[in-house]
This record gives C-alpha cells, structure tokens and sequence, in this order.
C-alpha cells in the first residue's frame, strides 16, 4: 500500500488499477477514440497546419482542413506569419466556402497549438459545431489529417521547389483541386472525395506523373493570365 507523499512509479499505478479492473481514464466505458471517429465521420472536420520552406529557405505555413466523411480536402490559405488573426480568418474563409454544407458538420476537431484561438473556435460554433482539442502530444488523435499532410508530401512538395508564397498557394491549389476531383481514396471505394461515380478508366496510372503534368499546366495558365 502506498503512504501519502511516497512516489510510485507509472507502472505500478498501472498493475494496480488492472488488478481491480478499472480502466485508464479518462474513458472507463464506453466507444474508444477509434470508435467514436467511425461512428461521426459524417459529422467531423479536422485542422491541421503544415509546414513548406521555400528556395531560399523561407519557411511557409499552410492551415488544412479536412472533411472526415467525404475526404474533401481544403487549403484555406499560405503565410510565413501564422498568427491567430490570420487563422481565424482562415476559419471565416472555409464557413464562408463551405455554406449549408457546415449543416451536416458537428464536430471540429483540432490539435493545442497556440496558432488557434478561442476566436477561432467561436467562428465554428456559431454553427453549431462542437470543437475537440486532441491530447498533448498526441497526433494519432488527428491522424486523418496527418495522413493528408503526408500524402502531399509525398505526392507533390517532395518534388518540386517552392519560389514563394504566391507560388506555394497557386501549387497548392492545385493540388487541391487534384485530389478533391480526381485521386481514389480506398475510405470511398476508391472514390475522389467529390465524385458519385467512378470516373472514366485511366490507362496511365503515373499518379505522381499526372499530378505534376496538372500542376505544370496550371502554372504555365496562371502565368499566362498575369502576363
């Protein structure tokens, strides 16, 4: 038994409350975390920031949000100052964007990161959402948008060289625009998060090929708008 002021370590706080049955807090019962995502994912948009750094070693940062249920993904905007202002303008922007579709939406789920704000969390719940904040240091609560981040790593910013922020939204629009309309997600029977059918076949299936041809393209017009 343990006198009062004597230190025990984790693990025997942990063998003590298993022998007596009692589950770690703060849940005793009831869904897990796993569960409870599976069973709102219609009703959950998650946040998340990113971090780029350009040619000259500028470091850029770009707010993410993405639609659980759908896999619709949204790029609100890029900046080298992520203050709480611009992230609650952010917030403004996708409300704005996303219309009678914040109806269907309960939850925003986010991490602590000092970028947001109670301001931030207001503009969501003057829609009747209900913000979660995961745990500290724990990123796996969010892996649905983590795992987006790391797609666009993978399939777009580990191949091409960022020039600056009017680069870095232009790319990253795109790419958007991509994945909204035409990548497969496995969660949607291989799916594009804005499709109802499956979209004709493609013989060429250099996904990354096809992305950075689309990106190309979509810079050559841009480019070409502003001339």
């Amino acid at each position: 038994m343990a006198r009062l002021g004597h230190h025990i370590a984790h693990s025997t706080v942990w063998r003590i409350l298993h022998d007596a049955g009692i589950d770690p807090a703060p849940r005793r019962s009831g869904p897990t975390w796993r569960q409870f995502l599976t069973a709102q994912a219609q009703g959950i948009i998650a946040a998340d920031f990113l971090h780029l750094d350009t040619m000259l070693g500028t470091r850029l940062y770009a707010l993410a949000f993405l639609e659980h249920g759908t896999r619709r993904l949204h790029i609100t905007g890029v900046t080298a100052n992520p203050t709480q202002a611009w992230t609650t303008q952010q917030a403004r922007n996708l409300a704005t964007d996303l219309g009678h579709r914040t109806e269907s939406l309960r939850f925003l789920l986010r991490d602590r990161d000092g970028k947001y704000s109670q301001t931030f969390d207001t503009v969501f719940q003057a829609d009747d959402l209900h913000v979660i904040k995961s745990a500290p240091q724990a990123p796996r609560m969010n892996a649905h948008c983590e795992r987006v981040i790391g797609t666009l790593r993978r399939e777009l910013l580990d191949h091409i060289l960022i020039l600056g922020e009017t680069h870095a939204r232009q790319v990253l629009k795109i790419y958007e625009d991509h994945y909204n309309r035409h990548r497969p997600h496995q969660a949607r029977d291989q799916l594009p998060p804005e499709a109802d059918q499956n979209p004709p076949a493609v013989h060429d299936l250099d996904t990354h090929r096809l992305l950075r041809t689309r990106v190309l393209g979509g810079l050559i017009n841009e480019y070409r708008h502003a001339a």
